[in-house]
């Protein structure tokens, strides 16, 4: 999986949720029609279930919008338990929500006679989810997204609130609001029909021009790509590909490197294949960056920032056992769960440490190969992680691209002579990626940028061999990864 990015909170305490309520589905009836289940016999376990989704959805929800919790990590918690149809609504209704949040809340501010921020936190995850149904799933009635959205709310919030919900969800099934006029101002009209914050629709705009922006904040909302990588330290490509499909693993298709594999359904990381550490989820541009730096079969390689070692393991399986790896990081959490990674996956040969990247563990000048996989705003992840886009804030491109410069200083000192160093962030800003290579460059005319020896990159390297990708041209997230090589 790739590193999760390094964005500022949203500074919202974690609200405790109480125990569930007996949801209230008479409350206000007379006044509102509110639409009610159907209960007792009638109630199928289809029924149940879909409801059943719908709450680990909803829960999920109101943790990421008002604890400042990460998505991925609570459906990682949460699905393990659940069956295969399940995990795939769960996922999609909450990755869903959270990338069209933005024009959900246009579309809800007009109806709701509060601001939307002042409403119980399960009562606008109900509203949010319930219209997410509506307008993109079309294969969910609207009469169902709007009863399970009652229902939750029922559950969930204070009496009053499922008459609330089902009133503003049947408005919304009668009409939709009206797009702002593209001609009067186009960044209004794009934050709106792309669900992006408005000043990162002007950012792109600036960067890229209106036809790639449009297509790349469109792109970001689409679901990414389930991608693994398969261990071939454990077992050639075909024989794991072939265990996989007997735990009843999907293949959909091939990646750029051999060892790339997109699935066609989401695995069930209690298979027999997973537990024996034949792959691991991590998306394929984060794969390219190991590629990137290329260290030879039994080569000592750094890895500056390794938590939570998907990238470290990859390297260890590059370098082989012959190689070893000096992989480090200051967060402590991450570095046991790196260590968990490579243990699953048999590399012995990684030593984690923890340790400030300001002061590298280690000899200056002796390194043949170092990776910075630098933490940044994580703009080149919003299919994954779509919650960022709702998090940043325009300055903490600045500031993420000054943590990066002074950790890529700090990590070229252990570059020995004729040694690579390979810089990568998973952002789509130039501030971050492109603009600090740049000056790095500038500062250190030892240093030059190199393309990387291998072929299967060529595609998706500029015209300086530097790596970038995006979603809207290569499919991939978006990186940008400069191979430097010092004299």
């Amino acid at each position: 999986m790739t590193r999760r990015p390094h964005p500022v909170p949203d500074g919202g305490r974690r609200r405790r949720q109480g125990a569930a309520s007996p949801a209230r589905h008479n409350v206000g009836a007379s006044a509102t029609g509110v639409v009610t289940p159907g209960t007792g016999a009638a109630t199928t376990e289809r029924d149940a279930a879909g409801l059943g989704a719908r709450r680990v959805a909803l829960d999920i929800l109101v943790r990421v919008d008002r604890g400042g919790a990460f998505a991925d990590v609570l459906l990682g918690h949460r699905l393990a338990a659940m069956p295969p149809r399940e995990r795939r609504l769960v996922t999609r209704l909450v990755l869903g929500t959270l990338a069209w949040r933005g024009r959900l809340d246009y579309e809800l501010t007009p109806l709701c006679t509060m601001p939307l921020e002042k409403l119980d936190p399960a009562v606008l995850g109900a509203l949010r989810l319930g219209l997410f149904q509506m307008r993109h799933l079309s294969r969910i009635p609207a009469h169902a997204a709007v009863d399970t959205a009652v229902s939750l709310a029922g559950e969930a919030a204070r009496r009053g609130a499922a008459g609330f919900v089902n009133a503003v969800l049947r408005r919304t099934a009668r009409f939709a609001s009206p797009m702002p006029e593209r001609a009067a101002d186009e960044a209004a009209y794009l934050a709106v029909a792309c669900s992006h914050p408005r000043w990162m629709v002007e950012l792109f705009i600036r960067r890229f021009g209106v036809e790639r922006a449009e297509a790349m904040m469109s792109a970001d909302n689409e679901a990414a790509p389930n991608t693994v990588r398969v261990n071939l330290a454990r077992g050639t490509r075909g024989e794991i590909i072939a265990r996989m499909k007997a735990d009843g693993i999907e293949i959909a298709s091939e990646g750029h490197l051999t060892e790339t594999i997109i699935l066609a359904n989401a695995p069930d990381l209690n298979s027999e294949s997973y537990r024996a550490g034949l792959f691991v989820p991590q998306s394929e541009a984060s794969q390219l960056v190991a590629r990137m730096l290329a260290p030879a079969v039994g080569a000592d390689v750094v890895d500056c920032a390794a938590a939570p070692g998907g990238k470290a393991t990859h390297l260890a399986e590059l370098v082989g056992p012959r190689g070893r790896v000096v992989a480090f990081d200051f967060n402590l959490r991450g570095l046991i769960a790196a260590r968990a990674l490579a243990r699953r996956l048999g590399h012995i040969n990684i030593d984690f440490a923890r340790a400030d990247i300001g002061a590298p563990p280690l000899r200056t000048g002796g390194a043949r190969f170092v990776l910075l996989d630098a933490p940044c705003t994580g703009t080149g992840t919003l299919r994954e992680h779509p919650e960022i886009r709702w998090r940043l804030k325009e300055s903490d491109l600045s500031r993420m691209a000054g943590v990066q410069r002074r950790m890529l200083e700090s990590v070229a000192a252990l570059v020995a002579p004729g040694g690579v160093l390979v810089y990568a962030v998973c952002s789509l800003a130039p501030e971050e990626g492109l603009e600090v290579a740049r000056d790095f460059l500038g500062r250190h005319p030892e240093f030059s940028i190199e393309r990387p020896p291998v072929p299967q990159l060529g595609p998706l390297l500029d015209s300086d061999g530097a790596l970038v990708t995006s979603p809207e041209r290569s499919g991939l997230a978006g990186f940008f990864a400069a191979r430097m090589r010092r004299r």
